[in-house]
């Protein structure tokens, strides 16, 4: 996807329900449950009721196979019309912003009028199974034709067979966890313990702000009695973040502790978009247009950091829209890791990155730090993998909505790939 030009695409606004850490308000809450929340929230606020949409694309990272067909399942219970259609996608943490690109391109190019896009993910309600030792002696006797057939796989049972597997974090071709590639990079890129902490801090800090101004108050709907992100720490402190071990490098050299990265995070998010005639035809607010979307990916195994994937994806995302990076009143980057964000910007700012990796005659510059996720970040807010996309997309609306202007989105992901995209306000 590069320019989203031929139609207009409208971004009429967006609705979540709280992010919540892993195992603790949303513990016993399903990607099917949150995901619906969030939709029901979305249909409520802009009178969408019965309505039949042309499309959703919705998606989750970590799906029971129970939720094969989570997008058009959520739909069905969400209040729109059975008649709207939905499907899944996936893109790691980028998931629902590349939903969002998808009926974005959809809604540029004719072919629907308005869609959603939007995901989910539960750390809590993991889909764990077991080993492949068991999982084969079931399959084996269930193909059993006779009762003796049936029975015989079963003498193989052994207690070692309900051990049960969890969802692996490691990259298949590094074998390093995301907080382990992100040491590496971190080291790579000298990015310091203190600054880490530094964006931490801030991140906390405005996403609390936010919340006490009412920034909040439509975008975000309670969810089993949950009415506010449970990660903010408005109490915290440099004093305090410094006191954190380093949690992924532990040789003394580590910098990446559980105060300046990302928690693991249940939640859901979503977004309608249209056509602007759609939009105006029925009274729906416009509060920004996406003009702009870009998709990259990196060789992380020999050449790149993990995580490094959007520092190209938004150079050639301001080479479609013949803009520099300083031409954006508001930033919205993906915390993962606070190292990642500012290794990111540290890239920009390399004359021998850009000169080398991005093919630029001079760097990409730096960025007003006082326009940086200025209602708060990933590392406080929370980071429900596929929700993540449509949050950030969500939040830069509204604030374009409120301060005109215009606004990037970057989101770094597993397997070395970025998403990145434009809005501007109407």
């Amino acid at each position: 996807m590069q320019t989203l030009k031929s139609q207009r695409i409208a971004i009429v606004g967006g609705q979540r329900i709280p992010f919540c850490r892993a195992n603790t308000d949303y513990a016993k809450s399903s990607n099917h449950a949150m995901m619906t929340a969030a939709l029901r929230a979305l249909v409520e606020r802009f009178g969408l009721k019965g309505q039949r949409l042309d499309d959703v694309a919705l998606g989750a990272v970590l799906k029971h196979s129970r939720d094969f067909n989570l997008a058009r399942e959520s739909v069905l219970s969400s209040g729109l019309a059975p008649e709207t259609p939905a499907f899944d996608i996936q893109r790691a943490c980028g998931t629902s912003l590349s939903a969002a690109l998808l009926i974005a391109g959809k809604i540029a190019s004719g072919l629907i009028d308005a869609g959603i896009a939007g995901g989910t993910d539960s750390i809590s309600d993991l889909p764990i199974v077991y080993t492949e030792g068991y999982r084969s002696i079931l399959l084996e006797s269930a193909r059993g034709r006779s009762l003796g057939q049936k029975l015989k796989p079963w003498l193989r049972l052994r207690p070692r067979h309900f051990k049960p597997s969890f969802p692996g974090v490691a990259e298949p071709r590094t074998g390093l966890s995301m907080g382990e590639s992100m040491e590496v990079t971190a080291k790579q890129w000298s990015i310091s313990r203190e600054d880490q902490d530094a964006l931490a801090l801030a991140s906390h800090l405005n996403a609390e702000r936010a919340w006490a101004a009412g920034f909040y108050d439509d975008l975000v709907t309670s969810h089993l009695g949950v009415a506010k992100d449970n990660n903010i720490r408005p109490d915290s402190s440099l004093d305090k973040l410094r006191a954190l071990k380093p949690v992924f490098d532990r040789s003394g050299t580590g910098t990446l502790t559980a105060g300046n990265s990302t928690p693991l995070t249940d939640g859901a998010s979503a977004v309608l978009l249209a056509s602007e005639t759609w939009a105006r035809e029925r009274g729906l607010p416009i509060q920004a247009y996406l003009t702009y979307g870009r998709e990259a990916a990196v060789d992380f195994v020999t050449r790149e950091g993990l995580l490094m994937a959007p520092a190209y994806a938004v150079s050639d995302l301001l080479d479609d829209a013949d803009l520099a990076l300083g031409d954006f009143d508001f930033y919205e980057i993906h915390e993962a890791f606070a190292a990642q964000t500012l290794a990111t910007l540290a890239a920009w700012e390399s004359e021998s990155f850009c000169a080398e990796r991005l093919y630029r005659g001079e760097p990409l510059g730096s960025i007003d730090r006082d326009k940086l996720n200025v209602a708060g970040g990933s590392v406080a807010i929370g980071h429900p993998f596929a929700a993540t996309g449509t949050r950030l997309l969500a939040t830069l609306a509204k604030q374009l909505s409120r301060s005109g202007g215009r606004g990037l989105i970057s989101v770094c992901t597993a397997g070395g790939m970025g998403v990145t995209a434009i809005l501007e306000a109407p």
